[in-house]
């Protein structure tokens, strides 16, 4: 049962995150108004998301009850199992069903992508789903991959989720023929351990635009368009970059309060200094997304505020709107 052309449904998890609710559903809301041509469906307990939004919801918007949420601590795949109530699980049921076609969650992360694997199911194949995130640092947009899904990738693996970066950095991110890099320890064909070793040899294969090898420091230059690691060493370079970019915007703030003449220094730099604070701002690349599934399951920070997840909504949408699923599932099918 396929959306309206042009129209998306998606199913937001309300209760997942750091902050609830009560930093979700304005979010939610937010998304929901700006696109009143879209549905937006909250899931999560419905007396208090109806207080939280004050009582009132966009025309284009309505609440599934859905409350009960998975713990940090928790087995993901357990807790599925056991908590048949859980935003994330009545949230992926709808994709599920063909009611929404798409979910958005900034709760648990293993529980988000169990949930997209074992609900939804994998693309035909597809051997693992992997982790998209947009990386910072630049003017071009960059999708690295994976970055918390497989921590044991295989070199088959590899050679996938270049197929599935590469589709997602052309139709949702604009980039005409997006050059693929492996990510290891020396930009040299032959460094890196065996499995980057055997991948290049699958990539030189295809008919993706692939250029080698890059390393850590090429992630902030204009190497690659899409970069493929397994899940250890992506989710440590993201992290990594959260990290920098806020403790760099610290740093400014702290020096012109220090300085005799921080106030005025501000003041005349204040345009660079909105530029470079834009550059940084990693909540406007709203969610990671994870490719392979049959479905749009985007993951969001777990520290996500309302922004955040306003555009976490929009990123979703729009990767519904370029039917990145089925372009990934067609590109599978030639390259298998």
């Amino acid at each position: 049962m396929a959306a309206p052309l042009g129209r998306v449904r998606l199913a937001l998890d309300a209760m997942g995150g750091d902050h609830g609710p009560a930093e979700v559903v304005p979010g939610g809301i937010r998304w929901a108004k700006e696109n009143p041509h879209d549905e937006l469906i909250l899931v999560g307990d419905e007396p208090l998301l109806l207080k939280i939004a004050g009582g009132a919801l966009p025309a284009n918007a309505r609440i599934v009850h859905g409350p009960d949420v998975i713990g940090m601590d928790e087995h993901p795949a357990q807790a599925l199992r056991e908590r048949k109530g859980a935003s994330i699980l009545v949230a992926t049921n709808l994709v599920r069903e063909g009611l929404a076609d798409a979910v958005v969650t900034a709760g648990h992360t293993g529980a988000g992508m169990a949930a997209g694997v074992l609900i939804i199911g994998r693309i035909k194949g597809v051997i693992r789903p992997a982790i998209a995130v947009q990386f910072l640092l630049r003017e071009k947009p960059l999708l690295l991959l994976d970055v918390g899904a497989n921590p044991d990738s295989t070199p088959e693996n590899l050679y996938q989720y270049a197929h599935m970066g590469q589709i997602f950095s052309e139709r949702v991110l604009g980039v005409a023929n997006p050059r693929v890099a492996l990510l290891s320890i020396g930009e040299e064909k032959g460094k890196g351990d065996m499995r980057i070793q055997r991948a290049t040899e699958l990539l030189d294969q295809s008919s993706l635009n692939f250029t080698g090898n890059v390393e850590g420091r090429h992630l902030a230059a204009d190497e690659a368009d899409v970069v493929v690691c397994d899940a250890v060493l992506g989710n440590v370079a993201i992290k990594l970059v959260e990290g920098v970019t806020t403790t760099i915007t610290d740093m400014f703030r702290e020096e012109f309060r220090r300085l005799p003449f921080g106030p005025i220094a501000a003041l005349l730099m204040r345009g660079s200094i909105a530029r470079i604070r834009t550059q940084l701002d990693y909540e406007r690349i709203g969610a990671a997304i994870l490719l392979g599934v049959q479905g749009t399951v985007a993951i969001t920070h777990g520290r996500a505020r309302s922004r955040m997840v306003y555009f976490a909504c929009a990123t979703a949408a729009r990767a519904v709107r370029e039917r990145v699923t089925e372009q990934i599932a067609s590109s599978i099918a030639e390259n298998t």
